[in-house]
């Protein structure tokens, strides 16, 4: 059974730093590539990164390019976003999702998914 479970997110200040985890089991990060989305109150869900199952090739929404990091750790089987100089419109719930091959490519679409973390970012 195909579970994603996120974790770390939390109230930060503007300009914080915040690292999500997701922890996989069911399958590999062998398997599937693995998206965040994320989506705040009103607006629509936004794919914000994704890496990809083989040569952790990664992809990054425009709103985050540069200041959030995806990566991914196999020996644990899980994925993790290094979130830097945050911003308020940066607050959402994000999810992890696995897609349903082992590439990132747009648009991102979501397969499994996990139960989601809040990130608030204000002062």
């Amino acid at each position: 059974q195909v579970q994603l479970v996120e974790s770390g997110g939390g109230l930060v200040q503007p300009g914080g730093s915040l690292r999500l985890s997701c922890a996989a089991s069911g399958f590999t990060l062998d398997d599937y590539a693995v998206v965040w989305f994320r989506q705040a109150p009103g607006k629509e869900r936004e794919g914000v990164s994704c890496i990809s199952s083989r040569e952790a090739a990664t992809l990054y929404a425009d709103s985050v390019k540069g200041r959030f990091t995806i990566s991914a750790d196999k020996a644990k089987n899980t994925v993790y976003l290094h979130m830097d100089s945050l911003k308020s419109e940066d607050t959402a719930v994000y999810y992890c999702a696995t897609e349903t091959g082992p590439w990132c490519a747009y648009p991102f679409k979501g397969h499994h998914w996990g139960q989601g973390t809040q990130v608030t970012v204000s002062s």
